[in-house]
């Protein structure tokens, strides 16, 4: 299976400099580096893993990067990217039975780096589905729920939500508002729901609710009486995904449609750790596509007679970049192999979740300024991942709360 091209190195001007000294090692050397990978990450990657993370490149060159501009700028998901997802058995990816692909940790990491090279909002879309949606189903659900809904949404023939934050805040789900209330043998549900990735594409929103006996998960189906979920509009962030709110007015949820495995936080909180780790994967990718496109403007565009690439200033600025990108593709592996041995701690995943989304953020908006003028156009991606990514750094935990859950780990106690 053919690797795509993610581009040739560029030929190190610093190098030219150094001299004659073994300068047939010298080329060899420089032709095995890859700018977006100086620790070669990728050669510390099992077989399986490699081809995983060639076939999701190909996708995101072939299917995604061709249209995902217009689709940002027409604040429109690609439904028509929901079949390719799923015929990589990129849904549910790391789940093991029901039509799931039983991938390692690894894989599913570097599945939502390269989704999330393409855009931000088509890694949330696959983030929700397998994490937030799929993964409760699969370790809390009935038998019957699991029937039901897993190989469905790994066909991609039921797409699904995730219904914790509400419009008071989502910081502080303990303090929950949505509540569930026993009829006989259903439930009754109010409340209201916001900022929900894929709410108005969903066949099933899997909303938390407050019940006597503490936090719950109920499978709330499209169509059900009394339950909306608009679209949010005007948004200058994932503007390719779906974002929507739920509104639920006495909406009846039979018990079978209620998780049985998980009461408390436990739930949505362990599915929040799933999705996390995802993302402090994800966003490297994007990273990457911004240096990517910077390494070749700053070689090519010529100021004063000379490559921009050739300023002491600008290689100071690509070197940081650099840094902080292979600083957190080593973080993220690490924590992959954590998980894939079983001993993945939630606060493992919040300093990768903190990190890597600044990191990411960062990048591109560096990016973004380095390419001066041309930096606002649609021409050039840094500006897209750059809003995108003022969004991916807030949810899932903003990035206060990653740190005073680090900082709880440290001192054993609670400062929330």
């Amino acid at each position: 299976m053919r690797a795509p091209d993610r581009g040739a190195p560029q030929e190190s001007t610093v190098a030219k400099a150094a001299g004659p000294t073994n300068a047939a090692a010298g080329n060899a050397a420089r032709a095995a580096i890859d700018p977006l990978d100086l620790y070669a990450v990728r050669a510390a990657l099992s077989d399986e893993e490699r081809l995983v993370q060639d076939s999701v490149a190909r996708l995101v060159d072939e299917k995604v990067l061709p249209l995902i501009q217009r689709c940002f700028e027409e604040h429109r998901f690609p439904e028509q990217l929901i079949p390719h997802l799923a015929s990589l058995g990129l849904l549910g990816s790391s789940l093991t039975g029901y039509g799931c692909a039983g991938l390692n940790a690894i894989c599913y990491g570097l599945i939502c780096q390269e989704l999330e090279r393409g855009d931000s909002g088509i890694r949330s879309f696959v983030s929700v589905q397998s994490s937030l949606c799929m993964y409760p189903i699969w370790a809390f659900g009935s038998e019957e729920q699991k029937l039901r809904y897993l190989p469905a949404m790994a066909r991609g023939e039921l797409i699904g939500c995730f219904g914790l934050t509400e419009p008071h805040g989502g910081s502080d789900p303990a303090n929950m508002k949505t509540h569930a209330k026993k009829r006989g043998t259903d439930w009754v549900l109010n409340g209201s729901k916001m900022w929900i990735t894929n709410g108005a594409l969903a066949d099933v929103a899997l909303v938390w609710a407050m019940t006597p006996e503490g936090i719950r998960g109920f499978l709330v189906e499209e169509g059900t009486p009394g339950f909306s979920a608009p679209a949010i509009e005007h948004k200058f962030s994932l503007r390719a995904s779906v974002t929507s709110a739920l509104f639920l007015d006495n909406v009846v949820v039979p018990e079978e449609r209620v998780l049985p495995g998980v009461r408390g936080l436990k739930g949505p909180l362990s599915c929040l750790t799933q999705a996390r780790y995802g993302i402090a994967w994800g966003v490297i990718g994007a990273a990457q596509a911004c240096l990517r496109q910077l390494l070749d403007y700053t070689a090519t565009r010529t100021l004063f007679g000379r490559p921009l690439a050739a300023n002491q200033t600008i290689q100071v600025r690509l070197a940081d970049m650099a840094r902080r990108i292979t600083t957190a593709q080593l973080l993220a592996l690490q924590l992959g192999r954590l998980k894939d041995e079983g001993v993945m701690h939630p606060a493992h995943v919040s300093l990768a979740k903190w990190n890597n989304c600044r990191m990411a953020l960062d990048v591109a908006r560096d990016c973004r300024d380095m390419l001066g003028g041309s930096g606002i156009s649609a021409e050039y991606v840094p500006i897209r991942h750059m809003l995108n990514l003022e969004s991916v750094i807030t949810y899932e935990g903003t990035e206060t709360i990653h740190q005073l859950t680090i900082g709880r780990e440290l001192t054993g106690l609670n400062a929330f």
